[in-house]
């Protein structure tokens, strides 16, 4: 791979970069609607970075040239600020406390916190977990009939997210939650959006006519009971709620139950819906480039294709990355390219252009050798963004996302659906960016790891 890089600088001094001139409603509804078209538009038009106007988010700086990418990430955090970007989306379904929401100290602590069960042995310790989910929902998969894989990638995730944070003491509640936060998974965009606008929407009187406020309204009366039972018996528990609860060192103040509940509806909700997302697109890359999906199945089976699984994962989040962009609220004026951004605006790195650049050789191709060649060039390969606001989960999410591909290849011999079009990137009805039909695929047979 070989990168080079080109940042502009403007030829006469400017507050902001150049950016589309259209009216604000048509900028925010091709950002939402064509949001993979009108970011090769804006890598087309301007060099390296522009500015837009998004309606309820403002002055939008957009930046895709990696070193660009690298200045947002390292810059100082308490000047760009990932938690109050955040928080204008999330702050209604998370809650204040979420370690996504949060800056400064507080986020700090809330991370070091968290960070334990993500890490070396606590991921190693779901591996286990990960294959026996996945064993169980592939029993359920018809043979010679299409289906779509993300609802049933999104159960294993679920199923996965679930033991790993809260246990498997209470059955009955346990399957209370699956079913509600499955609910809460299906709200769109606007609905988040609606909650960061209306933070107590979900506890006002109208709240009962929408069903993923009356299913988030449920999972957290459950998420509560599930903290006041930990704390009633937390003997012989080894799940993250546990860990948390009993986290806190001699000079630290232990979690409330209001920043417990804000920890465990985080990665509840954000735990399960990218993880299940990223890998419905690698199904979907897969049955439409079968050379890719032969080779891998066959090294799989093997037990000499880890090297190449991983290369189909960074392939997989390169060209289809389920965030599109990582946010930064200015706290304080930052200089960028020659131009000096003023506070208050949002900058944003675009995970997408970011990785569909020349950067890489015939970029918008899915070609995962590309990744045994070596390492991605610096700030090309950002999915899980970079900085302090780092995915915490990053390395949970590529040993589930593994795990899952792994045991579905063994057990199941896959093609593409009768419509072998590639399914369009969809912004609008998830927070993150779906596959337009749910990755469709046809079960053909059974594999030889299969348990039937």
């Amino acid at each position: 791979m070989s990168l080079r890089l080109t940042v502009s600088a403007p030829t006469r001094p400017s507050a902001l970069p150049p950016g589309p001139r259209w009216p604000t409603v048509l900028q925010t509804t091709s950002a939402v609607f064509l949001n993979e078209r009108f970011s090769a538009y804006c890598r087309r038009r301007f060099s390296s970075l522009a500015t837009m106007r998004i309606a309820g988010l403002g002055r939008f700086v957009l930046v895709w040239e990696p070193e660009l990418v690298r200045e947002v990430f390292t810059g100082d955090p308490d000047v760009l600020r990932g938690g109050e970007a955040n928080a204008r989306f999330l702050m209604g379904a998370l809650g204040p406390s979420s370690v996504m929401v949060l800056d400064g100290e507080r986020h700090v602590r809330m991370r070091r916190l968290l960070s334990p069960a993500f890490h070396g042995a606590a991921v190693r310790r779901y591996a286990e977990l990960v294959d026996e989910a996945t064993a169980t929902e592939i029993d359920r998969w018809p043979l010679g009939r299409e289906i779509a894989l993300r609802p049933r990638f999104q159960a294993i995730a679920l199923e996965v997210i679930l033991r790993a944070v809260i246990g498997v003491r209470d059955r009955e509640r346990e399957s209370a939650l699956r079913a509600a936060l499955g609910r809460v998974a299906r709200a769109n965009l606007f609905a988040f959006r609606a909650e960061a606008v209306a933070p107590g929407l979900v506890d006002a009187p109208a709240a009962a006519l929408a069903p993923w406020l009356r299913a988030r309204r449920e999972a957290n009366r459950l998420i509560r009971e599930e903290i006041a039972a930990h704390r009633a018996d937390p003997e012989g528990r080894e799940d993250i709620l546990a860990m948390l609860i009993a986290a806190a060192g001699p000079d630290d103040a232990p979690l409330t139950d209001d920043e417990l509940r804000d920890q465990l509806v985080t990665l509840l909700v954000a735990g399960h819906e990218s993880t299940a997302t990223a890998l419905a697109w690698s199904v979907e890359r897969l049955v439409r480039h079968p050379t890719v999906l032969a080779r891998l199945q066959r090294e799989l089976l093997a037990g000499d294709g880890e090297a190449y699984l991983d290369a189909v994962v960074n392939e997989t989040l390169r060209v289809r990355p389920v965030i599109d962009v990582v946010a930064r609220r200015l706290a304080a004026p930052v200089r960028l390219a020659g131009y000096t951004i003023p506070p208050g605006t949002t900058v944003a790195a675009s995970i997408r252009s970011a990785q569909i650049n020349e950067a890489y050789d015939h970029p918008e191709a899915f070609r995962p050798e590309r990744f045994l060649d070596g390492s991605p060039p610096p700030y090309a390969l950002i999915p899980f963004g970079g900085g302090t606001h780092r995915c915490l989960g990053a390395s949970f999410a590529v040993m589930e996302m593994k795990g899952i591909l792994r045991a579905v290849l063994r057990r199941v011999v896959l093609r593409s659906p009768a419509d072998r079009r590639a399914e369009q990137q969809v912004r609008w009805k998830r927070i993150t960016t779906t596959p337009s039909r749910d990755g469709r695929v046809v079960v053909t047979a059974l594999g030889p790891g299969a348990q039937r």
